[in-house]
């Protein structure tokens, strides 16, 4: 076990003084699929519970996932190949008791789901019509209106909630830091709340649990699928209250995002690995099948498999993108099955039944976040975690193919059996919070992207991380001119860059979906375990902690 530590950074953000409060027993920071599994499983067992969201309810990354939910709900499936195939693809650093809770306790939780009005799509038989995608070895992925199961989820989710009148919701409310008790649990946490008929303004609302389900870090690239609400507040609150984040490296870099040209930012259009499932395939430049011989799997090999070889393949050839062939799924198929995709790629001028889709990999997914146990508690007393922001360790180094949906639904379940139980009594948050107040200017923001893009990005090395810790070094030092959400949301986005680059630093291997060019090879020995981070007085600690790795050492 070893330590470093690092450069100095907020303890908290600076903001007015809450000029509202308000009390809940457990507040909720999220609204996806996570957030709202997590408050409908909490009604009737604590007496208030209050869902702040960021914008509105369905602006969260549950809205746009295409592929689905995965889960052994098939013929010939089980858990134990569903467990299998999630541990190869996590590469050695899954978490082996989480990811026996996620495929044992998936199936029903899917049919929970259905049972809270989640409409699914069937085949002629009325049975689940379940998917394939990479890393998968049995059709298992419950998906919804073809290629739009997050917004089928999402809009089921916010009808039951909507109908709860025992949840509070509150849109349009960003949480800026935890409010913490005299004995360092947590006492409740400030918003800034903007909305008619609310609160105005940054207030306090007093808690005896808060529960992340706040989503990722996909903003911190300039390239991502996530929406721009993804800016690691979260993960980011989290470490300056003093919870412990883990993995923060993994990052997943989803293979075939549609290639928009180098000048694009932002969220860029999805193109599901389902596509793949139903039979599409990835070319270069000279049209050859280069996935073929690379894994068994071949253009289903899981995503971290797929977006080294199509990275590799376009530094050699010096082409900035490869291209994915699914002409020959015909009308009907697109039209069905991927109806959604079809329209986004028409409206970029691509048209998939004629032409080849431009794909490069984006940032998709955090499989790090804050660490938590079997039950999503963290390492902070009285707070809770699930979904993206969270580290229950079932991913590991890469995630699965559509587990992200089916880890918010099982682990906001296990939160809400135990949380009521082991409730904190009411106290009152410190009269003097000692942590440094702080906050960097938003105009930063895209250097910032770039610069963990360039050199944190899909390749890493020792001296691109190094030169993109200067970079943040130097931007911390800019400080806001004026207190808005565009600086809070910077603030957390540096924040997290900084333990994110410090963690890829530390690993000095080829793991997953953390790929060093001067260490290209997985090295168990060494580094078979977690590279957890904390931050105290604003200095944020690396500790690595070894672990046996949990896929046979399978590379």
């Amino acid at each position: 076990m070893t330590s470093q530590i690092t450069r100095r950074l907020p303890g908290r953000l600076a903001a007015p003084e809450p000029g509202w409060m308000s009390r809940a027993d457990v507040v909720i920071v999220g609204s996806g699929i996570a957030g709202l599994t997590a408050a409908l499983r909490l009604r009737g067992s604590v007496e208030t519970i209050a869902v702040v969201t960021k914008d509105v309810l369905a602006a969260g990354s549950t809205n746009w996932a295409q592929g689905g939910i995965a889960a052994a709900l098939g013929p010939g499936d089980s858990p134990d190949q569903h467990e299998a195939d999630t541990l190869v693809a996590g590469a050695g650093a899954c978490d082996l008791d989480a990811v026996r809770v996620l495929v044992n306790e998936g199936p029903d939780a899917v049919r929970e789901l259905i049972s809270w009005g989640a409409n699914f799509d069937k085949g002629d038989d009325g049975t689940l019509s379940l998917g394939m995608e990479g890393g998968h070895h049995r059709h298992r992925i419950a998906h919804a209106n073809g290629d739009a199961t997050g917004a089928e989820v999402q809009r089921a989710l916010i009808a039951a909630v909507r109908a709860a009148p025992e949840i509070t919701l509150v849109e349009h409310a960003l949480a800026v830091d935890l409010l913490l008790a005299e004995d360092g649990g947590v006492a409740g946490l400030t918003l800034h709340v903007v909305g008619d008929g609310q609160p105005d303004g940054v207030g306090a609302v007093h808690a005896r649990a808060v529960v992340l389900a706040s989503g990722g870090l996909g903003q911190v690239f300039t390239q991502t699928t996530n929406p721009a609400v993804s800016t690691a507040d979260g993960m980011a609150l989290a470490l300056r209250a003093g919870a412990r984040l883990r993995d923060l490296e993994f990052v997943q870099f989803h293979p075939t995002v549609m290639y928009l040209g180098p000048d694009s930012h932002g969220q860029q259009p999805l193109i599901s690995e389902a596509v793949r499932g139903e039979g599409a395939f990835l070319v270069d430049w000279d049209g050859e099948r280069f996935m073929r011989g690379v894994h068994e799997l071949a253009d289903l090999a899981p995503r971290d498999v797929v977006s080294k070889a199509i990275m590799k393949r376009m530094i050699e050839t010096g082409h900035p993108n490869m291209w994915l062939d699914a002409r020959h799924l015909g009308k009907e198929e697109w039209e069905h099955r991927f109806p959604n995709i079809l329209a986004s790629c028409r409206s970029h001028g691509v048209d998939p039944l004629t032409d080849l889709i431009p794909v490069a990999p984006a940032c998709h997914y955090a499989s790090g976040g804050v660490h938590t146990d079997l039950w999503g508690r963290s390492s902070l007393p009285g707070l809770y975690a699930t979904g993206e922001v969270a580290c229950s360790g079932v991913h590991g180094a890469n995630r699965l193919a559509s587990n992200s949906l089916l880890e918010g639904l099982v682990f906001s379940r296990r939160i809400a059996e135990v949380l009521p139980g082991e409730l904190r009594p009411w106290a009152a948050p410190v009269a003097d919070d000692p942590r440094e107040v702080g906050l960097v200017s938003g105009a930063v923001r895209r250097e910032l992207q770039e610069a963990m893009t360039t050199r944190v990005g899909v390749l890493r090395g020792v001296a691109g991380i190094a030169e993109a810790a200067t970079v943040l070094d130097k931007l911390a030092t800019v400080p806001a001119e004026v207190i808005d959400h565009d600086a809070w949301e910077t603030t957390n986005l540096l924040t997290v860059s900084a333990a994110l680059a410090e963690a890829a630093a530390r690993r000095e291997e080829t793991r997953g979906s953390h790929w060093r060019e001067d260490f290209p090879e997985r090295d168990d020995e060494h580094f078979a375990g977690h590279f957890d981070t904390t931050m105290a007085d604003g200095e944020t600690t690396v500790v690595f902690t070894a672990s046996p790795a949990t896929d046979g050492g399978l590379a």
